[in-house]
């Protein structure tokens, strides 16, 4: 059984948490962030420390404790540290550009435009490379995974668009008599 909700988060130099309700503003050097927990866990500033309880141990009551001290912590990391995600673009012809909007030429018969979220940095180093970068896990994370639903790598071949480490298990094509 996890015990990660006991954890104790530790607030570096620089970096203010207020407190309104239920709504938690975490501001540092990178920016702030503001997010909604549950009423049901109990948030306890001292000292520059951050702990959370729970009344009971319903299992609901346990996840939610875990899943808000985790959230609670990538805040913390992100206005101190921000996070970073970094695609690669596998296949012939397969690149990506940078004019106001993402631009992705993955194989279909017209490019792919997508919008750039304000809150997020997204560079192309050169044209099989696209790295994002911000303050919120959460926003890095589902912008990189929408990039990579664009045309997600396949098992025979692996073209397609796929995080830096990602490993593609090939499969074995077919197999004359």
């Amino acid at each position: 059984m996890s015990r990660i909700g006991y954890k104790t988060v530790t607030i570096p130099d620089g970096v203010d948490v207020k407190r309104e309700g239920n709504d938690v503003t975490v501001k540092g050097p990178k920016g702030s962030i503001t997010r909604t927990f549950s009423p049901i866990i109990t948030m306890k500033v001292t000292d520059g420390e951050v702990n959370f309880d729970r009344p009971d141990n319903n299992n609901k009551t346990r996840a939610l404790h875990g899943t808000t001290r985790a959230n609670f912590s990538n805040m913390v990391d992100g206005v101190t540290k921000g996070f970073a995600k970094t695609l690669k673009l596998v296949g012939v012809g397969y690149r990506a550009q940078l004019k106001g909007k993402l631009i992705l030429s993955v194989g279909y018969s017209n490019p792919v435009e997508m919008d750039v979220p304000s809150t997020l940095k997204v560079e192309v180093p050169d044209n099989n490379t696209i790295n994002i970068s911000g303050i919120s896990k959460q926003e890095v994370g589902d912008f990189a995974a929408e990039i990579r639903a664009v045309r997600s790598p396949e098992p025979y071949k692996g073209k397609g668009i796929r995080y830096e480490n990602e490993h593609i298990s090939l499969k074995e094509g077919k197999t004359g008599k």
